[in-house]
């Protein structure tokens, strides 16, 4: 097998196999790590239409994860797509009237970032033994919400880690931020942020590259990593759903095989659906790839003229995971696009840092053709969650309305007529209050709790076991700062 090596989006001549771009999380240059070349499949997408998610997984992981042995590979999956998820499908796809939503939720956090979360851990693991480290691994993370708990989550008690996880303090939801400040586990640690996302996700890439900072880390036998989707160890495993929603459009018959379709993706850090983008490039018939934004909309205004402007107001929204300005993942779309000039790239982030924008060239807008970007108002959110319960008795979370929503926009502006999948990406229960107000004012003197019990009573459903009973929790983890604190934080939880 020829191996794969992942090349750094600012500096080409950084090389490395799969397992140390894993283990790294981040360039040392501050860039984020591709794959040199679009990998090939070894097998015929027709294969798979009968497969379950672990087989697709590992047909589709071990093409870009290639100093991974098989046993390796599958003892990851085996691990990570288990009875922790609620559903046997692991990412079922239902349809609501004549839309289709791929729902990702299933899992211990009820948010997507399960998907991918619940194997970071175990392919961590597996790249330490593979490159010798005795290192304790020190994960360090941003969040908008969901991925800090679902981090929390997969790495709590791992044996040879440390998680530390930042929040901004008044940008989540109450039930995201009890999922992580009642968290249990000695490895974990929870700090929010006085600030919005962005500073949080900047304070961690600034201690990422903080070369003192690592080396000192690295004398007291500790070494960082990232569970967010800048590492790529998190970005491959989303690609493996577009794969697996496909083969489900096959099997279930509603398309031909072969027919393409449209994928509308809510997007804030770019990271889900660049691995849609991946999937395509890799042979998955896609038609186009629908961005959704919220009124936070620098990914609308960026496809829109072909300028990334993060100098705008930061609008706190009822999809909180969506409120980001610096999209990081698209950093490596724009390495791609640029034919993987990385210096053009490492000016473009540079310009970004200093002037808060960069423009990029006429002939890198024409290889965005692939893509349709569109945004929600808030009002338009709350809008699609009540139009999908009224008409077909199906509850969404608010940042699946954001890309219902823009879907309706798409086929009003368009008159496309392909078979599309939303991405649905988090449960309806994590978002009570706006969820349940969208359906009726009268919610709105109910607390999130209370409208948990609501909720199930309009979905007859039960209450998941990830958030029932969550605000009985003991709260665990109170530690706040600013965002100038973080790397002093970090060293105090570390003992340092």
């Amino acid at each position: 097998m020829n191996h794969i090596y992942y090349k750094s989006t600012r500096n080409n001549d950084v090389s490395i196999l799969a397992s140390r771009a894993i283990l790294k999380g981040i360039s040392d240059d501050g860039g984020l790590y591709v794959p040199e070349r679009v990998p090939e499949l070894d097998f015929d997408i027709k294969d798979i239409v009968n497969m379950d998610y672990k087989e697709i997984a590992y047909k589709v992981m071990k093409t870009f994860f290639t100093d991974f042995t098989e046993e390796e590979l599958k003892y990851c999956i085996e691990n990570a797509y288990d009875s922790k998820f609620d559903t046997e499908e692991i990412a079922p796809i239902k349809k609501a009237g004549d839309t289709y939503f791929l729902e990702l939720y299933h899992g211990p956090t009820l948010a997507f970032k399960d998907m991918a979360l619940s194997i970071l851990p175990y392919l961590l693991k597996t790249a330490s033994k593979k490159n010798g480290i005795q290192d304790k691994i020190v994960i360090l993370t941003a969040t908008s919400g969901d991925t800090g708990k679902a981090a929390l989550e997969g790495f709590k008690d791992v044996e040879g880690t440390e998680i530390i996880v930042f929040f901004p303090n008044d940008g989540v939801s109450e039930v995201q931020r009890l999922q992580m400040v009642t968290q249990k586990g000695k490895n974990t640690h929870v700090v929010a942020i006085r600030g919005n996302f962005d500073d949080a996700q900047s304070g961690v890439k600034k201690i990422f590259t903080d070369k003192e900072f690592i080396q000192e880390l690295k004398e007291n036998n500790c070494v960082f990593s990232s569970a967010n989707s800048i590492n790529i160890g998190r970005l491959v495993p989303q690609i493996v759903y577009y794969f697996y929603a496909y083969s489900k459009m096959c099997s279930k018959g509603e398309i031909n095989f072969g027919e393409k379709i449209n994928f509308v993706v809510p997007t804030g850090n770019f990271g889900n659906i660049l691995a849609a983008y991946f999937a395509k490039s890799m042979g998955v018939p896609i038609n186009k790839l629908i961005c959704a934004s919220n009124d936070n909309k620098v990914l609308y205004d960026f496809f829109e003229n072909g300028t990334y402007d993060r100098n705008r107001e930061f609008v706190t929204t009822i999809s909180p995971s969506m409120d980001i300005l610096i999209s990081s993942n698209l950093e490596r779309l724009i390495y791609l696009v640029c034919d993987r000039d990385s210096s053009k790239v490492a000016d473009f982030m540079r310009e970004l840092s200093e002037g808060g924008k960069y423009n990029i060239t006429e002939n890198m807008k024409k290889k965005l053709k692939d893509f349709y970007a569109g945004y929600a108002t808030e009002e338009e959110t709350k809008k699609a969650i009540e139009k999908m319960y009224k008409e077909n008795k199906y509850l969404i979370d608010t940042h699946t309305a954001v890309a219902y929503s823009v879907y309706e926009k798409y086929l009003k502006n368009t008159k496309d007529k392909a078979k599309t999948v939303i991405a649905s990406t988090a449960s309806p229960y994590k978002f009570t209050n706006a969820v349940m107000t969208s359906l009726d004012n009268k919610y709105a003197s109910y607390d999130d709790f209370e409208l948990m019990k609501k909720m199930s009573e309009v979905i007859n459903k039960d209450i998941p076991s990830g958030v029932k009973g969550l605000n009985e929790r003991k709260v665990i983890h109170k530690d706040i700062c600013s965002k100038d604190e973080m790397k002093k934080i970090v060293r105090s939880f570390l003992g340092k």
